[in-house]
């Protein structure tokens, strides 16, 4: 997915809309101010980073893996990617799925790092743990935010909708992955799952390649056709 966005830096562009004041005078002054040359720029466009936080507990692992290379791969193609993990724990696994070009090696060092792998699931406290100890530092250039989790919470859904949509006004998209959609009779049910959904933008499965390919499609173009959350909540959410 190559989408390019708006960034707050400017660049030199000689159709851009506003002048350059500082390049203007810099160049001046190299020609000894006897004249000045207007100059113009534009704002940079780049790719949005990117945020995974990765559901690693016994229904989703299998996916997870899935997912965990496809991280792995959009980290080598120069995107700022952040992962993280979490069962009944948060886990940063960036550093990890960095250190090298394998795939194999980039997910076997991720799992050194994991102690909750197909363990239980406790949703809302990753995601408070992750609101509290990284998202300053991670969530500062507006990235899109990939949330794989199937949402069938273990404790209480009143901390989970408070941080999913804490998250959700961080985020310049939150993109929720979900394989239980690979159903055609999935309903939105579980008290985890109806938390959530009123404070997510896309609501996709992950279960197949052409699932990913998908997100591939949605990374790229900004657009939300097929994946509109309301549709649950036209169920009788509300």
């Amino acid at each position: 997915p190559l989408h390019r966005v708006k960034a707050r830096r400017f660049e030199t562009d000689p159709h851009g809309r506003s002048l350059d004041f500082r390049s203007s005078l810099r160049a001046s002054l190299r020609g000894g101010g006897r004249g000045l040359a207007l100059m113009r720029r534009s704002r940079r466009e780049e790719m949005p980073p990117l945020v995974a936080i990765c559901d690693i507990s016994g229904s989703m692992s299998q996916y997870s893996r899935l997912f965990l290379h496809f991280l792995h791969v959009l980290a080598e193609s120069g995107r700022r990617v952040s992962a993280f993990t979490f069962a009944t724990e948060l886990t940063n696994i960036t550093r990890a799925l960095r250190n090298t070009r394998d795939p194999e090696l980039a997910l076997a060092g991720a799992s050194k790092l994991v102690r909750d792998w197909d363990g239980g699931t406790r949703i809302g406290r990753a995601i408070h743990d992750f609101n509290r100890l990284h998202a300053r530092r991670v969530m500062a250039s507006g990235p899109i935010v990939l949330l794989i989790t199937d949402g069938l919470e273990r404790e209480g859904t009143e901390e989970l909708a408070q941080e999913v949509a804490r998250l959700h006004r961080l985020s310049r998209r939150l993109i929720w992955l979900n394989p239980l959609l690979r159903y055609d009779e999935f309903e939105a049910k579980a008290a985890g799952i109806r938390a959530m959904v009123p404070h997510v933008d896309e609501l996709r499965t992950l279960h197949n390649l052409a699932a990913m390919s998908d997100l591939c499609e949605a990374l790229s173009a900004n657009s939300k056709a097929g994946a509109d959350p309301r549709r649950f909540l036209r169920k009788g959410l509300q």
